[in-house]
């Protein structure tokens, strides 16, 4: 595959399985997946139908069971852990529903944690920070600890974070379940002006009207992709005999 194809995400026969006791839950059952650069994709699926645990398998969180996952040119299905780490650190850029900021340390600090993993001097850190919480026009909430803000602002600060190692990928898993409505359509409007500006993101999440803002929506039931907007739609599987 060239880097210069369009293609970020090359995705082939994922299958992830978890070991519970003496039986297995297949939790993803040969997921095949493309996304080109500049998408906005939401995976979309009812509770325990592997929508998180492809975004785990795609973000490098985890590794699959079997399958192919090449991502910007690297397969990554056959990477180390620290390998995996490094990717995740350089490549891509990760929004949680439940933020996951540092309670002792302000927005500035919670922002700069990539930028610390990736070994970046300190005041060139302190400026990259600094520039993402600008760029959310937070820039005056920089000394803030985590309890001095609301939830949105949390959330924002948590974008901040994925955007400050300019990744190639932003992965957001359900980033407004803890939202109200109207702070979630902020900070969903601000994925969509992120997307517009060439990021490429995939979105989790369970509620359709969230999903309007992305333009592809894959669905996924019982570990398989069942369709997909683009024109493409999983084939049923024949009963068997």
């Amino acid at each position: 595959m060239s880097e210069n194809d369009g293609i970020l995400i090359d995705a082939r026969g994922l299958v992830k399985d978890y070991p519970m006791g003496e039986e297995v839950y297949h939790a993803l059952r040969g997921v095949d997946l493309t996304v080109r650069r500049g998408e906005f994709i939401a995976i979309m699926g009812p509770s325990g139908s592997g929508k998180s645990t492809l975004l785990h398998l795609l973000g490098c969180l985890d590794t699959p069971t079997s399958g192919e996952y090449i991502l910007d040119g690297t397969p990554v299905h056959a990477l180390s852990h620290d390998q995996l780490a490094e990717v995740r650190n350089n490549k891509i850029g990760f929004i949680f529903q439940s933020f996951f900021l540092l309670p002792r340390a302000n927005a500035m600090e919670n922002v700069e944690l990539p930028l610390i993993y990736a070994k970046i001097p300190p005041a060139e850190r302190h400026q990259k920070a600094l520039e993402a919480l600008q760029f959310l026009k937070l820039g005056t909430h920089a000394r803030h600890m985590p309890n001095q803000l609301s939830g949105g602002q949390r959330q924002q600060i948590a974008i901040a974070r994925a955007l400050v190692n300019k990744p190639a990928l932003i992965m957001a898993d359900e980033p407004t379940g803890n939202l109200d409505s109207a702070t979630s359509a902020v900070i969903m409007d601000q994925l969509a002006g992120l997307n517009a500006g060439g990021n490429t993101i995939i979105l989790v999440t369970h509620e359709p009207d969230i999903a309007t803002y992305a333009k592809r929506q894959v669905r996924i039931r019982d570990g398989k992709i069942v369709s997909d907007d683009m024109g493409r739609t999983a084939k049923k599987e024949e009963p068997r005999a």
